[in-house]
């Protein structure tokens, strides 16, 4: 066995592993390569260099084709076993094309002519040393992005853990305020006068407004981070299903309600069924003040998208400030004008672009507003089940805008 060659430079270009039962040649390269500014480690035996290699250790392997012991591409394939990321070249008399594609199937970045011709070999290392450079990075992005996936997926249980928490430590004294003021409101309210009267209103009302928020706020969290079905839509039933939903809640004047053709989709439709139940019960909550409410759904296919399209002739609004419309708490109305916690549309929002969909808005004030949302036609394939927030949300109360 030839000794290891000693790496002399403070700053080698890198350091390579070469492996050739030819001693005298391995050396010889050996020799040539360091004076080229690398750091080379020599053997004449591919088990002898094996047992040194360990990962990250060396840049390159450069291995004969054809040795006694083990040939070139068996020394790639444990060699890359010890540490995957490393790159090789081989070293042959015998170059073929079959020879070249074998070795680059285990591995082989490209491969080199007996004899060595330096001219030759220096391009060989240069290129194959920024393909190896960048492996590795991408190696390192991979592995980054595997432990930030995993602090995230840690973050995101707290996070659930936290919210639930929050939910009970909030939602049960709110409970209790409402609970007691009813008390006093129905066994008191003869001996009091009409401003206490109206002051326990106003706790009653503070408090069920404060536990509609929390809820809100729940339902917009889990939005994001429930997993998703893929299925095949009928987006005509599923419309159907949610306009007869909001019909059974809704308390204005009768409304018109058209429901045109709706292409099919794939998504999941427990949740894009609350996208519907959100934009119709907007709908028909901003033109119940209108002597007939008409709402038209309409849908059509535009390139690989489902655009679906809920149109009404109420209240509007100043598309100035639109961008404020998928915020969580945003409106654009007072609450004794409307009723709502602004909330929903932000969970329609999530939904529809988890979906790889966009939405989007056009109205005007007292002139009526357009809901516009788009959606692939095929949705990759998700990872489990539904998003039960979501559809938790509609029955609380709180997909409303």
């Amino acid at each position: 066995m030839a000794e290891p060659t000693q790496i002399e430079s403070q700053v080698p270009r890198a350091r390579l592993l070469i492996v050739d039962d030819e001693v005298p040649q391995m050396r010889a390269l050996c020799a040539t390569l360091e004076l080229e500014g690398y750091a080379t480690d020599g053997y004449g035996s591919a088990h002898e260099a094996l047992a040194t290699l360990r990962p990250g250790l060396f840049d390159l392997l450069l291995t004969d084709l054809m040795m006694p012991e083990m040939d070139g591409i068996a020394l790639i394939k444990s060699a890359r076993q010890a540490d995957p990321t490393l790159g090789a070249i081989v070293m042959t008399g015998h170059g073929t094309i079959d020879t070249a594609v074998q070795a680059m199937k285990v591995g082989a970045l490209d491969y080199i002519l007996k004899p060595f011709r330096l001219n030759v070999i220096l391009p060989v290392l240069s290129r194959a040393l920024d393909v190896q450079r960048l492996r590795r990075e991408n190696a390192a992005l991979q592995e980054r992005e595997r432990i930030r996936s995993a602090e995230l997926a840690v973050a995101y249980r707290d996070l659930e853990a936290f919210a639930y928490s929050i939910s009970h430590d909030l939602r049960a004294p709110l409970r209790a305020i409402d609970g007691f003021a009813q008390m006093l409101q129905e066994d008191h309210a003869p001996r009091l006068d009409e401003e206490a009267r109206r002051l326990i209103g106003v706790i009653r009302e503070r408090s069920q407004a404060m536990d509609q928020l929390i809820v809100g706020l729940l339902a917009f969290s889990r939005a994001g981070r429930q997993p998703l079905d893929s299925l095949p839509i009928d987006m005509f039933a599923l419309a159907t299903a949610a306009v007869a939903e909001m019909r059974a809640s809704y308390c204005g004047p009768d409304p018109l309600i058209d429901i045109g053709a709706l292409p099919a989709c794939a998504g999941d439709p427990t949740v894009i069924r609350q996208v519907w139940c959100n934009l119709i019960g907007n709908a028909l909550k901003y033109s119940a003040r209108r002597s007939q409410p008409h709402i038209r759904i309409s849908g059509h296919v535009a390139g690989a998208e489902a655009i679906y399209e809920v149109q009404d002739n109420g209240a509007g609004f100043d598309m100035q400030y639109a961008g404020k419309l998928f915020g969580v708490f945003q409106r654009l109305h007072r609450a004794d004008e409307f009723a709502g916690t602004g909330v929903g549309l932000a969970i329609v929002q999530r939904i529809v672009t988890r979906h790889g969909g966009r939405i989007w808005a056009e109205g005007a004030v007292d002139a009526g507003a357009r809901f516009c949302f788009a959606l692939p036609l095929a949705l990759p394939a998700a990872h489990g089940p539904a998003c039960e927030a979501c559809a938790s949300a509609a029955a609380s109360g709180v997909g409303d805008d």
